[in-house]
């Protein structure tokens, strides 16, 4: 049986990193934007709000994606930054379906250079710090998107390139790809990852490490489970779960389950070590050397607070023995989590 964790084993983290050879430097908290908009709070005021909290508590890197509410989310975030836009590191994406048009979706070269311009206009800037591929397209060779984002660098719209939930092995083919052609690398790569979803520690993570990019996590709180709100048949109204509950594993009696012995297991082993659920799930991710950032994705002001107010911690090698003795590394509980 693994030696009870102690709350000695528990360090203050670093507060910012580099993002993989981009040399950007980036808060290790970073602000993911998803929820701005008719996806989870169409109350503009309540995301300003949001974003003026996390200057306050020192993040810098800002995320958001074209598609998250056809745009929405952009314009948003963009109106909020204001004159502050030069002091943060702005990220988003392009992929998904902005429209009925078959066209207007993927990663060739024609729709990265629209939806740059349209990202660009809704954001209120002239440039895009990260620029990241949001899923891989199987029906453009990855040399034409290359191409095309190193035609964005050269113009100015872009700073660097990343990628979002790729698998290793298109990991490996972008990497390649760059190197052949002289184009653009990525610098990043944006994957699930939290005690609950570890099917990165197989391949991508290390993929990441060997080529020097930098990782930002999504889901830290695999979609709200590592905070202990599901630990009883009584969800709340507003909560994730309810508002898009077929999106997520909560109607599976099984898989609901084993997360609640699995969450109910962490949580001693959080108290043991004198620190929150959350504290655990952030510095459990803030541990592992390969994670640049993790993105925090409040909905409600009173959310971020909660999450930014936490002690980010690195966790101690007992600590860290003791999450793996619940899930072991490698292992996603839900094969769905892995995005």
């Amino acid at each position: 049986m693994t030696s009870p964790p102690s709350s000695a084993s528990v360090t203050q983290a670093a507060t910012t990193a580099t993002l993989g050879h981009s040399g950007i430097e980036v808060s290790r908290i970073a602000l993911g934007t998803m929820m701005f908009g008719s996806w989870g709070n169409d109350d503009e005021s309540e995301c300003r709000q949001m974003v003026d909290a996390a200057f306050d508590h020192g993040i810098t890197l800002f995320d958001t994606a074209d598609m998250y509410d056809q745009g929405r989310s952009e314009e948003i975030l963009g109106a909020a930054l204001g004159r502050r836009r030069e002091s943060i590191v702005l990220a988003t994406k392009v992929f998904n379906p902005m429209g009925a048009d078959p066209a207007d979706r993927g990663l060739s070269p024609r729709w990265i250079r629209q939806a740059c311009d349209d990202s660009l206009r809704r954001l209120g800037t002239h440039y895009i710090d990260l620029y990241q591929m949001h899923r891989a397209d199987p029906d453009v060779p990855i040399a034409e998107s290359l191409g095309a984002m190193q035609e964005l660098i050269t113009a100015g719209k872009v700073r660097s390139i990343g990628t979002s939930t790729f698998s290793a092995a298109d990991l490996a083919d972008a990497q390649a790809a760059g190197l052949l052609d002289g184009n653009a690398l990525s610098t990043s790569e944006q994957p699930p990852y939290s005690i609950l979803v570890r099917a990165a520690e197989n391949d991508i993570l290390p993929t990441c490490v060997r080529n020097d990019v930098g990782v930002i996590v999504w889901a830290p709180l695999n979609g709200g489970w590592l905070t202990g709100k599901y630990q009883n048949e009584s969800v709340d109204a507003s909560s994730r779960a309810e508002r898009q509950g077929d999106h997520f594993d909560h109607k599976d009696l099984e898989m609901r389950t084993r997360k609640r012995e699995m969450v109910s297991g962490l949580i001693d082993v959080a108290d043991r070590a004198g620190i929150t659920l959350i504290e655990l799930a952030m510095g459990f991710i803030l541990s592992n050397p390969a994670i640049t950032s993790l993105l925090l994705g409040p909905r409600t002001p009173q959310q971020l607070t909660d999450l930014v107010e936490a002690r980010h911690v690195t966790l101690g090698a007992d600590i860290l023995a003791a999450i793996d003795a619940i899930n072991p590394p490698g292992i996603t509980v839900n094969p769905s989590d892995d995005g």
